[in-house]
C-alpha cells in the first residue's frame, strides 16, 4: 500500500486531508461505505486499507472471482452487475442503494467508480450523506464516464494526477493511490 503525502488521505482528516469528513461514529471513527465495482476500481478502493481500516467499513462491489477473493473476511454487499447499458441491472442498484442508504445512513461514501457507484452517489445527495469520489489513475487523456455522472453528486472531488484537474476543476490531487 501507498503512502499519502500532503493533501492524501490521512486518519484525521478523511479522503482529501485538510478538514475531512465529520464523524458520527465512536471515537472518531467513520462509517464509510466504500463503492467500487471489481477489478482496478476496486484495487483502488482497498489501496485506501491505511486510511479506511481505522473507520467502520462496508463494501459494495460485485461478486466476481476477484472481489470475492480481495474482499474476504470484508463486510460486503453484492451489487448486480453488470452494470455499463444494463438498465435492469440500474434499476436493481438504484433500489439496493435506496435500501442500504436508508437503513445505514453511513457517514461517508467514498467510491472509484465505476456505474455501480451513481445511484449510490445520486441517492446520497438527496439523502445528504458526504460523498468522495477518486478518479481512477490510468485515465489522463479523457475523464471517466462514472467520474462525469458522479460529479455533481460529489463533494469531495479527488484525482491522482494534477493532469486530470483539466476535467475536474477545484478537484484535490492526492497522488497516486497503487
Amino acid at each position: 500500500m501507498s503512502s499519502h503525502g500532503e493533501g492524501g488521505l490521512s486518519s484525521e482528516g478523511g479522503p482529501g486531508g485538510e478538514g475531512g469528513l465529520s464523524s458520527e461514529g465512536q471515537e472518531g471513527h467513520l462509517h464509510l461505505l466504500l463503492i467500487g465495482s471489481s477489478g482496478g476500481h476496486l484495487a483502488q478502493l482497498v489501496a485506501l486499507d491505511p486510511w479506511s481500516r481505522h473507520h467502520h467499513r462496508r463494501w459494495v462491489s460485485f461478486d466476481t472471482p476477484d472481489a470475492i477473493s480481495v474482499l474476504q473476511g470484508e463486510d460486503v454487499i453484492w451489487a448486480h452487475h453488470p452494470t455499463t447499458r444494463h438498465l435492469p441491472n440500474l434499476v436493481r442498484n438504484t433500489w439496493l442503494a435506496w435500501r442500504v442508504l436508508r437503513r445505514e445512513r453511513p457517514d461517508a461514501l467514498v467510491s472509484t467508480g465505476a456505474g455501480v457507484a451513481v445511484p449510490f452517489f445520486v441517492l446520497g445527495r438527496l439523502l445528504r450523506i458526504p460523498t468522495v469520489y477518486l478518479e481512477v489513475y490510468d485515465r489522463l487523456d479523457t475523464p471517466t464516464l462514472t467520474g462525469r455522472l458522479c460529479r455533481p453528486f460529489t463533494d469531495r472531488m479527488l484525482v491522482q494526477w494534477q493532469e486530470q484537474t483539466v476535467f475536474y476543476p477545484g478537484a484535490e490531487v492526492v497522488g497516486c493511490v497503487l
